[in-house]
Order: C-alpha cells, then sequence, then structure tokens
C-alpha cells in the first residue's frame, strides 16, 4: 500500500483510479471554506486528474472551472475525458459528480510547448521582497486559510469588527498585492498554482468594507510557465496582485496574475463571483 501524502495540499487533493476515465476523491478538511470547500482546492483536484491521466500529452494552458452547485464534504467521482488531440493541443472535459449531481465542471486545454519568441506586456510591482513583509494572520474560522502563508503589502481582509461606512459611495481600492505560498512550503507544481489563483479574498469585502455573501461561480486560468519553471521556483513564495473590474446584479468580475519571485509570469486568472445583500 502507498504512504499516505505528508502534505496537506497532496492529501487534499489525492485521487484513486476506478473505471476508465473516472477517478475517486474525498474532501479535506483542511481545505474547508465557509460552505463546502475552498474552490481553489477543487480547481487543484479537477487539473490534478487530467494530470495523471495516461492519455494527456503536454502541460496544462488553460482552464475554466464552472462551480455548477455546492461540494459537499464526503467524496466525490470524477469523469475525465480526453475530447479531442490535435498535434500541438489537446482538450478536455472533467465532471465533479457527487450524490448522482453534478458539482462542479471543467474544460482545459493542454499543449506542447515549444521555443519562440516571447515578451511580457504587463509590468512585475515593484514592491518589497517577501522577506521584508511581515505575515498576516487570517481568521482562524475558514480552515483553508491556514494551509496558505500570507504577507499582504496591500488589500488585506478588512477588520470586520470596525463599523462598515454608512453608505457605498466611498471609493474603497480593491487592489490586493501579497506574496503567497502553501504552509508548510511546497515545491511549486500545476495544480497548486492552481489553487494559488484562488487565494485572493472576495473584492467585494474590499469594495463595500462589509463581510457580503460570495462564492465563485466560474473561474478561468492561463497558464504561462512550464513545469521546469515552476520547479525552479521551489517553495519560495509567489506574488500574487487581484483587483475587481465591476460589480453589478448580484455579480463581479476579478482578473489577477501571478508571479515568481524573479519576476517572471506565471499565471493570469479571471472569475465571475456571486454576491448578495
Amino acid at each position: 500500500m502507498p504512504a499516505a501524502p505528508s502534505h496537506p495540499f497532496d492529501a487534499a487533493t489525492a485521487l484513486n483510479a476506478d473505471a476508465d476515465n473516472h477517478f475517486t476523491g474525498h474532501t479535506s478538511p483542511a481545505y474547508a471554506n465557509m460552505v463546502g470547500p475552498f474552490g481553489g482546492i477543487t480547481a487543484a483536484t479537477l487539473l490534478g486528474a487530467i494530470c495523471l491521466h495516461p492519455a494527456r500529452l503536454g502541460e496544462p494552458l488553460a482552464l475554466t472551472v464552472n462551480y455548477a452547485g455546492p461540494v459537499s464534504d464526503g467524496a466525490f467521482r470524477l469523469h475525465t475525458v480526453p475530447v479531442r488531440t490535435n498535434r500541438s493541443t489537446q482538450h478536455w472535459r472533467v465532471d465533479l459528480e457527487q450524490g448522482g449531481a453534478i458539482a462542479a465542471t471543467a474544460t482545459a486545454v493542454f499543449a506542447a510547448r515549444r521555443e519562440t519568441w516571447s515578451a511580457t506586456e504587463i509590468g512585475f510591482p515593484e514592491v518589497a521582497p517577501a522577506a521584508e513583509v511581515p505575515v498576516n494572520p487570517m481568521p482562524a474560522r475558514v480552515a483553508w486559510f491556514r494551509q496558505y502563508e500570507m504577507r499582504f503589502i496591500e488589500g488585506g481582509m478588512p477588520d470586520f469588527r470596525v463599523a462598515p461606512p454608512a453608505d457605498d459611495t466611498t471609493p474603497y481600492d480593491t487592489t490586493s498585492t501579497l506574496w503567497v505560498r502553501d504552509d508548510p512550503p511546497r515545491v511549486l507544481d500545476f495544480p497548486a498554482l492552481a489553487a494559488i489563483c484562488d487565494v485572493f479574498i472576495p473584492r467585494i469585502f474590499l469594495r463595500r468594507q462589509r463581510p457580503t455573501p460570495a462564492g465563485t461561480v466560474s473561474m478561468t486560468i492561463y497558464f504561462h510557465a512550464g513545469a521546469a519553471q515552476l520547479a525552479a521556483q521551489g517553495t519560495q513564495p509567489v506574488l500574487g496582485r487581484a483587483r475587481a473590474q465591476h460589480f453589478r446584479a448580484g455579480y463581479f468580475d476579478q482578473t489577477a496574475e501571478v508571479w515568481s519571485t524573479d519576476r517572471h509570469l506565471l499565471a493570469t486568472t479571471q472569475q465571475v463571483v456571486y454576491y448578495k445583500e
């Protein structure tokens, strides 16, 4: 019998191969959110299923996860299908099933990358190195926060003990910039990077300075680094920056980027989030 994974992230994303194109897994209390598991760990698990599939070719290029309904604590089953394989790209579909219902779906594109001309259009944020930024304590009642070391430069969790503004006319900035890594430290790989793309607190917390029920509906991640570059990052913190763009009729969107310590863009991500009064 193989040894149990030693890191909480690996335990939470562990899968067993079942019938053809199927895997089984179990949610982890270490990554529990206010309701159900942390969305980032779900994304990491769905991506991990493709990485484990014997038909998989290349490395992740894009991942879209649609959270169709709440994921309950307990066992789940993944149906992982290679939809089409082309000369340089491979397309996938993954469904997460619980109790006979679909709780999440994902589509992914894997690619065989080749060396070409390259350039980064956006600039690396000019910030203090991680060692000079103190670790921020996060609310203990949310389990998944304890699985990350977060060093906020701006846009940390608001102090909800302070009375919120009387109205919503104050233009509070929704930008967060932070150094972040797994805690305990873990060498970066694609599933871990996918999870980190969802560590940003809901932008509506910052915009309104008050706790507001919210949950991601759909998240897309574009991977700009290869496996070797992620391995070279090792256990060092990555730099994340997120911002909102528009709030309306119960939904808002968020964009973010994740950078390596040597100023390389590792991933960009977008999501749309539901909120209610």
